[in-house]
C-alpha cells in the first residue's frame, strides 16, 4: 500500500476528523481513508451524470431557425 502524508491541516478540520473517527469507531487514517473514498466515488459520479445530462441536452429537439413560436401559430390559428 501507498502512504499519503498530508501537511498544513487546519486545527479545527483535525479534531473535527478525530471526532468522527472516534464516533465510527475508527482510527483517525482509516476515517480518513474512508472519506477520501467516499469523495472519489461521488466525484466520478458527478462526471457520468454530467456526461449522461450532455448526452440528453445534444439529443433533445431544437426547432429549425425562423420557426414561429407556438404563441404566434396560435394566434394565427385564432385569427382565421
Amino acid at each position: 500500500m501507498n502512504t499519503l502524508h498530508v501537511r498544513s491541516v487546519p486545527d479545527d478540520l483535525y479534531k473535527r476528523l478525530q471526532q468522527l473517527a472516534n464516533a465510527r469507531n475508527r482510527s483517525l487514517s482509516a476515517q480518513v481513508i474512508t472519506m477520501l473514498s467516499q469523495a472519489v466515488e461521488n466525484e466520478e459520479r458527478r462526471k457520468k451524470q454530467a456526461k449522461i445530462l450532455a448526452s440528453i441536452q445534444r439529443r433533445r429537439f431544437k426547432p429549425p431557425r425562423n420557426t414561429p413560436s407556438t404563441l404566434e401559430l396560435l394566434r394565427e390559428d385564432r385569427g382565421r
